[in-house]
C-alpha cells in the first residue's frame, strides 16, 4: 500500500480517522511514511506530530488506542482513510468522542466530555491556553495578552522572572513557589503564541540530558 502513495506533494499526508461500526468522523491528524508502516504492521493508529516533530501512537498516554480495521487511499492517492474500533469511546484530547464538536453553521453547544484524560498539568495548561486565542479578549486575560501581542506578553514574562528572582533573593519558599509557577505559565503563553509546544522544549532539555555545559555550548557551536 505505501508504495501506491502520492509523497511527492509533501512528506506528511492527512489522515481521517473514522469509527468503523457507525462512520462518524474521529479527527483528522498527518501520518509519514514511517507512521503508515507502523499502523500496517501493529494495527495500531500512528501519526506524526507536527507540533512535537515526531511519531506517536493514537492513546499512548490516555489508552484510548485505535485499533485499524480497514484503510483507504483517496483518489489522489494523498489523503488516508482510516476505519478504526475506538478504544475508551473518545478519541479527542478534551474528552469527547470526536475532535468535531464546534458547530459553525448553527448556535449549539459542544458534545459533553466523556472522560477525564489524565494529561500532564504543562499539557492540559497549553491546550487551554492555545483555545483562548479565540476567546473574548474582554473576559480572558490569556486572549487580552494575544490580542496585545509580543511587546505585553514578553513584557509579563520579564516581569514574572524578575519577581521569581527576588523571591529567591528572599529565600521565601511560599513566594518562590507562587512566582515560578507565575514564570511557568507566562512562558507558556509565550510558547503558543509562537505555536511552539511544550515537548519540544522538554526534548530539547533531554538532548541535554548528560551533557556538560561546555559540551552543549560546543555542540550548538558557541
Amino acid at each position: 500500500m505505501i508504495s501506491k502513495i502520492d509523497w511527492t506533494k509533501s512528506d506528511l499526508i492527512p489522515a481521517i480517522v473514522q469509527e468503523f461500526s457507525s462512520g462518524k468522523v474521529l479527527m483528522l491528524a498527518y501520518m509519514n511514511k514511517e507512521a503508515v508502516e507502523l499502523t500496517l504492521s501493529t494495527n495500531l493508529a500512528h501519526f506524526y506530530s507536527r507540533s512535537r516533530q515526531k511519531m506517536w501512537k493514537k492513546g499512548e498516554s490516555s489508552g484510548n488506542l485505535q485499533h485499524v480495521k480497514e484503510i483507504y487511499l483517496d483518489c489522489d492517492l494523498d489523503t488516508i482513510l482510516l476505519k478504526v474500533i475506538q478504544d475508551g469511546g473518545c478519541a479527542c484530547h478534551t474528552g469527547r468522542e470526536s475532535c468535531f464538536f464546534n458547530r459553525v453553521d448553527i448556535e449549539e453547544n459542544p458534545s459533553k466530555v466523556i472522560q477525564d484524560i489524565d494529561y500532564s498539568i504543562t499539557d492540559k495548561l497549553y491546550h487551554t491556553i492555545q483555545e483562548r486565542k479565540l476567546a473574548d479578549p474582554k473576559t480572558s486575560y490569556v486572549a487580552s495578552l494575544f490580542k496585545k501581542g509580543d511587546n505585553t506578553i514578553l513584557k509579563k514574562v520579564v516581569e514574572e522572572a524578575g519577581e521569581f528572582s527576588f523571591a529567591i533573593k528572599d529565600n521565601d519558599e511560599k513566594e518562590i513557589i507562587y512566582e515560578a509557577a507565575d514564570l511557568a505559565f507566562h512562558t507558556l503563553v509565550a510558547l503558543a503564541h509562537k505555536n511552539i509546544n511544550p515537548d519540544l522544549v522538554k526534548q530539547e532539555l533531554e538532548r541535554r540530558f548528560g551533557l556538560s555545559g561546555i559540551e552543549e555550548k560546543n555542540s550548538r557551536g558557541k
